[in-house]
């Protein structure tokens, strides 16, 4: 029998094409009337500090990506923090970095550039077989090194839209180049439309929709 669950392109199209996506931009960045009395802090994370892709400090993670961090409800450990910042891991992670492109969209990279193996695979790895990181620490960390170019993947948009196969980046990756790059200019047309700053990447703009829509259902996501 065939399984009749959307696919997860079908998914991602759902959440971008619904009528509240631009309300809930406009809601979760706080922009004009749309804005909440006590506005969701990761509106700040990837302009806290001007950004953790500026070229002064795209090849290393600061003290204020790691506060950027906590905008999204998660906090790196201490003992990891320190490390990050004065140790070792610090500089096996910047190392990786340094390989990885710092202008492209997701929607432009080729699929070796997420692969298994690729430097932000590598990364991705080292972060989150730390103790107590795990994937949505380690993810959300390299989101703020390179938000044009990795995403923000944690239980709530795993929720809803799935575990794609072979990964959740390739998945993406190819959802966001299929017609023509469709769906990227569908979330370009989104931030557009919704007045948000252009400092904010098509990828995060696809996150944000996917994770207030989803929020607005009150779906229970399990661990």
């Amino acid at each position: 029998m065939a399984d009749p669950s959307p696919s997860f392109p079908a998914r991602l199209a759902a959440y971008l094409a619904a009528p509240r996506a631009v309300t809930d931009l406009r809601r979760y960045f706080a922009l004009g009337s749309a804005s909440e009395s006590e506005p969701f802090t990761g509106r700040r994370f990837e302009h806290l500090a001007e950004g953790g892709d500026r070229p002064e400090v795209a090849h290393r993670i600061t003290a204020e990506d790691l506060i950027a961090v906590q905008t999204l409800s998660v906090t790196v450990p201490a003992p990891v923090a320190l490390d990050i910042l004065e140790g070792p891991l610090g500089a096996r992670l910047s190392a990786l970095l340094s390989a990885v492109p710092t202008d492209t969209d997701m929607a432009d990279a080729t699929a070796a550039d997420l692969s298994v193996g690729s430097p932000a695979d590598q990364a991705w790895n080292l972060l989150r077989h730390q103790p107590d990181v795990g994937w949505v620490i380690a993810g959300k960390i390299l989101a703020r090194k390179r938000p044009r170019l990795l995403p923000v993947y944690d239980r709530v948009v795993r929720c809803a839209v799935g575990r794609p196969r072979p990964s959740y980046w390739l998945a993406l990756h190819a959802a966001l180049r299929a017609d023509d790059h469709a769906l990227h200019r569908q979330s370009l047309a989104l931030r557009r439309t919704a007045g948000v700053p252009e400092t904010v990447s098509a990828l995060r703009v696809c996150d944000v929709v996917v994770w207030m829509g989803h929020r607005a259902e009150g779906h229970a996501c399990p661990h």
